[in-house]
């Protein structure tokens, strides 16, 4: 946690939060994640008139590690317009879960905790694997 520069990840965090497109809750949010290979990526949430199918800055991000060629989230933070660190949403930590794990360290409302604090007892791909069916040979 001590070679983190969190400052850098929140102003990043801040930044992006600019650009954010959120007409409809007028809540913009910036999000800002350190990745295994040194790389700070960022996302910001884009609103539709169809709420359902806003995404979240967390899913921006995600989107743009994928994108970019994939790699794990180590550090993640994200903070509304008036640049306060807030949490992540429970679809979110889900998200953050597939793609940085047990071992992700996130800033909360309530200092750096790791994602099995912010989110205990996660389900990942491990339970699916756990549990996937054999797969029958085809007639």
């Amino acid at each position: 946690m001590a070679d983190i520069d969190w400052d850098r990840l929140r102003g990043a965090a801040r930044e992006v939060v600019t650009r954010a497109y959120a007409p409809y809750s007028g809540y913009p949010v910036g999000a800002a994640a350190l990745t295994d290979s040194g790389e700070v990526i960022v996302g910001c949430n884009v609103e539709n008139a169809a709420y359902g199918v806003t995404l979240c800055a967390e899913c921006s991000l995600v989107s743009a590690l994928i994108t970019g060629g994939g790699g794990r989230l180590v550090a993640f933070t994200c903070c509304n317009g008036g640049g306060e660190v807030i949490m992540p949403c429970g679809r979110c930590r889900q998200l953050l879960w597939e793609h940085g794990g047990a071992e992700l360290l996130v800033e909360t409302v309530r200092g750096i905790r790791p994602m099995t604090e912010v989110l205990p007892d996660a389900f990942g791909p491990e339970a699916l694997a756990a549990h996937r069916p054999e797969r029958r040979p085809e007639p």
